[in-house]
């Protein structure tokens, strides 16, 4: 019985050593939770007083930024708020991967159920306008401003005439295409589009095929003929109250043939081509032409038309009349760039034309009337009265007399068209 007494008060002490060992260990858990703590809350206040600073040298730093809003109707902006990059692109930033919503049979299908993300819209940018010979012009452009705007500032820069052949074009020299930016755009949405890096351009050059759908309406919508007889004036006006005085435009009827270039190699194959109001389509093999056996190849809400230059020697195309459809975001070569190949110049004006009327509609034709609108204009102004210069050769006059030779074309600068 002793015995047992012995073990139990032995039991006793070693539980009362390890209840004394818990409590200390519990007390030094306890010191360390509150030093942590402490260190939380100093870094945290740390945290706190280093974003006032960064705010404060925000908005010093902005004070000095240029806004549209903060900005008087008489001042003039020919300085850049930030020093220009070395590229002769205008505004280069770094963008979220885009989502594409493009079809085909086996290699070209990009599908996103959420929306892609918009690139951010700077208030005011800079930009640098290549002219034909070489010369370049520097404006400054507020964000709401449209192409047709910048169209207008540069009219005034240049003292040429307001001929509705001048475009604003972008120039992608890494893929040779270039785009004939329409009147209607916003400039700085379609200039965030360019990613970092890009050696993207902007040209101020005169291009016919601007606006030939309404000058020729008879090429695009009497095209199935077999020989275009001259039309009148008024059988012109005709075609285009039919086709564009709706509150939607006519799309041309237009198929046929091009060559489509496999992604990644230098091989052209023939496809039948189908152009609706709702995108370009094909005709599968084996199958038909009847619209339930189309297959869409692409839609165009988020691709544009460009054309090429020198795509026979570089992708070995059938012909030098070839043309691209691809995101605006994408600038170099890609799965998701689509370039086909026409038979003749003809065919090249009427596809990409086409392309443009079944993306843009009506807007198209409001932008051809506005700027008609202003070429008259400026022909029954007083100052187009004066000595003005040739249409060719409207490129740069400064108010200091002209330099006495034209100045070579920049590093890299490649004519496109």
């Amino acid at each position: 019985m002793c015995e047992k007494d012995t073990k139990m008060d032995e039991i006793d002490v070693m539980f009362s050593h390890l209840l004394e060992e818990m409590d200390g260990l519990t007390l030094s858990l306890a010191q360390s939770v509150e030093a942590v703590t402490e260190t939380e809350t100093n870094s945290s206040e740390l945290s706190d007083l280093n974003e006032s600073v960064n705010n404060l040298d925000t908005f010093e730093s902005t004070s000095f930024v240029a806004h549209p809003e903060e900005t008087g109707p008489g001042e003039d902006h020919t300085a850049p708020c930030e020093p220009l990059p070395p590229s002769s692109s205008s505004v280069t930033l770094t963008l979220p991967p885009t989502d594409l919503h493009m079809h085909s049979d086996d290699s070209v299908e990009a599908r996103s159920d959420s929306p892609a993300p918009k690139p951010a819209i700077l208030q005011t940018m800079i930009i640098k306008v290549w002219m034909a010979d070489g010369s370049s012009k520097t404006l400054m452009v507020e964000r709401a401003q449209t192409v047709r705007d910048v169209l207008d500032k540069l009219f005034e820069k240049t003292y040429c005439d307001c001929a509705i052949e001048w475009s604003l074009c972008e120039i992608n020299q890494e893929l040779h295409i270039e785009r004939i930016l329409e009147d209607h755009e916003c400039l700085a949405e379609s200039l965030s589009m360019w990613t970092n890096g890009n050696d993207n351009k902007l040209s101020f050059q005169k291009r016919h095929q601007k606006y030939v759908t309404f000058t020729q309406p008879q090429f695009f919508y009497m095209w199935k003929r077999s020989c275009l007889k001259t039309v009148s004036e008024q059988e012109q006006q005709l075609l285009l109250k039919e086709n564009f005085d709706g509150s939607t435009a006519v799309v041309p009827d237009l198929e046929g043939w091009l060559y489509l270039k496999e992604d990644g190699k230098k091989v052209w194959k023939p496809r039948y081509f189908v152009l609706r109001a709702s995108g370009l389509y094909y005709v599968p093999k084996g199958k038909t032409k009847s619209s339930s056996d189309l297959a869409c190849f692409i839609r165009f809400e988020q691709v544009n038309v460009y054309w090429s230059e020198g795509y026979r020697l570089r992708y070995r195309a059938p012909t030098e009349h070839c043309f691209v459809l691809k995101h605006p975001c994408i600038q170099k070569e890609s799965q998701y760039v689509k370039f086909l190949c026409c038979e003749d110049e003809d065919s090249l004006l009427l596809w990409v034309n086409s392309i443009r009327i079944a993306k843009y509609g009506t807007v198209l034709y409001e932008s051809y009337k506005s700027a008609l609108k202003r070429a008259q204009h400026h022909r029954t102004s007083p100052l187009s009265e004066q000595s003005a210069p040739a249409l060719d050769q409207c490129t740069q006059m400064e108010d200091d007399s002209p330099p006495d030779f034209i100045p070579p074309p920049p590093p890299g600068h490649v004519a496109i068209l």
